[in-house]
């Protein structure tokens, strides 16, 4: 089963990254003071900050209906040129934000954002940092989420980061290579590729990962938990014509055998859009995914299909329509989600109506389920984002 709910920060404990986030400024500090120079071509100092206000009609139990967070994210942008084609660049984010459920913060996070640096020439880009990492045509049943948290329904735009290092090499016009080592929690190194090919019939990609970490972890963005180290194998493909189509089909393969748990999964992303001549555009976009998941040591198996339905129409240069639905086949659950969004200079405005199962529609304590209204019932919000 797939709850659909709506990202939201963690709580913040004893433990908190408040003390690495004042070192990396302290380090911003002491290198700007010394390399000023060297990156003088471009500095550049911006940020987004949002916030919103959401009212639902399935709070959890004693918990206001009213919910409003406030956010900002300021970036650090570094760059210089070291010949026609060559160049290096960094980049820093913090990201602090407060979640409030009536007058009572719910909700509190301090984290590094993105801290990056990269070298860039015709054939080779080699970037080392907190940075993001996200490949695959899909655009809402996403397959090949393996490191990324993207959201069409976020209006922010924003995406979690992996600490990696990362290569992508240009042999050809056609053709791009990716190589990379990403750390997690525990200091794990995990490794990977991925190989692009463009060709007159299409976008193709094949991508490998191998994850020698022991902890259980979930994989992507849908409930695929697996515990201790495995491998993943996709390949996907897009054409872009008359209409659009893409597929995505990914493999998750532990490579211990677990004596209950499943240890193989099988995700498979099948789409399509096309842009209607209505007014500017109106697109339409459809996709199906797949999942199935077994056991190699007991007679364990389960099954899960989505599709996802979503139709974008921009009325003039300031407003644009989004409508998306969400639907879990298995469960017999069905998201909704309209987003009317204002867009003049550095400012979005953006109007959002949601219904969503209610907490007592899933088959989960209600106490174990996200202490947020996001994504429970009827919601209504307002999002202010201020982009510098």
């Amino acid at each position: 089963m797939r709850v659909f709910f709506q990202k939201r920060t963690i709580i913040i404990d004893g433990n908190s990254p408040i003390s690495n986030g004042v070192t990396i400024i302290a380090l911003l500090v002491i290198f700007l003071s010394t390399n000023t120079l060297a990156f003088a071509q471009s500095i550049i100092i911006k940020g987004q900050f949002w916030g919103s206000v959401i009212h639902g009609d399935d709070p959890p139990t004693g918990q206001s209906s009213f919910e409003t967070t406030l956010g900002y994210i300021p970036m650090l942008s570094l760059a210089s040129n070291l010949s026609n084609d060559r160049f290096v660049d960094m980049e820093w984010g913090y990201r602090i934000g407060k979640v409030y459920a009536g007058d009572y913060a719910i909700s509190n996070t301090e984290e590094p954002y993105r801290l990056w640096m990269r070298y860039s020439s015709d054939q080779i880009e080699a970037r080392l940092g907190l940075q993001k990492i996200a490949f695959g045509p899909a655009m809402v049943l996403r397959s090949l989420a393996w490191f990324d948290t993207i959201d069409p329904k976020d209006p922010t735009g924003q995406t979690d980061a992996v600490e990696a290092f990362r290569l992508r090499v240009f042999p050809t016009s056609s053709l791009a290579l990716w190589l990379w080592s990403i750390n997690n929690d525990q200091d794990t190194l995990s490794y990977g590729g991925r190989a692009e090919l463009s060709t007159s019939i299409g976008e193709w990609g094949l991508t490998y990962h191998q994850d020698p970490a022991e902890m259980s972890q979930n994989v992507g963005q849908f409930p695929i938990f697996i515990s201790g180290s495995h491998q993943r194998a996709a390949v996907d493909y897009r054409y872009d014509g008359y209409f659009g189509f893409w597929f995505e089909g990914a493999g998750i393969f532990a490579d211990s055998k677990q004596d209950v748990e499943l240890d193989r999964f099988t995700l498979f992303t099948l789409g399509a859009d096309y842009t209607i001549p209505v007014g500017s555009g109106l697109l339409i976009m459809a996709e199906t995914m797949k999942i199935n998941g077994s056991s190699t040591a007991v007679n364990n198996s389960s099954k899960h299909t989505y599709t996802a339905l979503m139709a974008s129409l921009p009325i003039n240069m300031l407003h644009q329509l989004m409508f998306i639905t969400q639907i879990d086949w298995d469960n017999s659950h069905i998201y909704n989600y309209l987003r009317w969004g204002v867009t003049y200079d550095h400012f979005s405005l953006n109007f959002i109506f949601s219904i969503s199962p209610k907490r007592g529609e899933y088959d989960i304590a209600k106490e174990d389920l996200p202490k947020t209204i996001a994504g429970f019932g009827t919601g209504l919000q307002f999002t202010l984002i201020y982009n510098h």
